[in-house]
């Protein structure tokens, strides 16, 4: 009996020493680095798509729309967003039971103009038969939209202090009238009782 328990304790101790040693495998992709992580500095955007009968030439188009979208949706987009939670309850003590409803939608557009993207690389995965390519805005173009992003804001602002000007005005001139309201309208009541 002895024996029987010697070997099962020896038994676990190997096992929890092989499980201890192995070491955690990394799922292995066939995939380049800026497939799998996009490179940074600067304006570009990963799509992919798979190929179908329509071809190469068309999962290209479908892979750079998809990788311009991208880019476009990191430049601008607007959200809009619904929640709805309801939770009901019915009954009392065990026979109580709880309905509960949570919705949530979500849609995202996105208007951006994006002339002088280019698809920068390609890799074909021939393993599940998908086409990815990285597509990149030219420096001259994110110079181009920094610069019109800046002067929207600046002519914003312009637009904001001259409502804010005019606001201060109108307020101005609704305060002299009141003035002149108060010393006139005494007047006029003063020369009316003589």
């Amino acid at each position: 009996m002895k024996k029987i328990i010697v070997i099962m304790a020896v038994l676990a101790v190997a096992c929890v020493a092989v499980t201890g040693c192995k070491t955690a495998s990394k799922p292995s992709s066939n995939l380049p680095e800026w497939v799998l992580n996009p490179p940074e500095g600067g304006i570009s955007g990963i799509g992919s798509a798979k190929v179908g009968p329509a071809g190469m030439q068309t999962a290209r188009i479908e892979a750079a729309a998809n990788a311009r979208d991208e880019i476009s949706r990191t430049l601008n987009v607007r959200v809009k967003n619904m929640v709805k939670n309801f939770t009901e309850t019915t009954g009392v003590g065990d026979a109580q039971t709880v309905d509960k409803v949570f919705t949530n939608v979500s849609k995202q557009v996105s208007k951006v103009d994006l002339s002088g993207s280019q698809i920068k690389k390609v890799f074909l995965d021939e393993k599940n038969n998908e086409l990815h390519v990285l597509v990149a805005v030219n420096p001259e173009v994110v110079t181009q939209v920094a610069d019109a992003m800046k002067s929207a804001a600046i002519t914003s602002m312009k637009n904001d202090q001259a409502l804010w000007q005019k606001f201060q005005a109108k307020k101005g001139h609704e305060e002299l009238e009141k003035e002149i309201e108060k010393e006139f309208g005494e007047a006029k009541a003063d020369a009316a009782a003589d």
